[in-house]
């Protein structure tokens, strides 16, 4: 019978890579908080509506 000993063990943890920094204009930066808050707010609307029944 073969050595099974190592088979479970557990990998070593890798180290996490540096996050990358992105410098983006203010035109596109305000654009990109608008494109975010109108996501929030269909969100919060659809929150509150009921849910579809399901179909058996």
């Amino acid at each position: 019978m073969t050595d099974n000993a190592d088979q479970f063990k557990r990998k070593p943890r890798r180290k996490s890579e540096r996050g990358r920094t992105l410098t983006v204009s203010a035109e596109q930066k305000a654009a990109y908080e608008a494109l975010l808050r109108e996501k929030e707010q269909r969100e919060a609307y659809t929150k509150h509506l009921p849910a579809d029944p399901k179909l058996r």
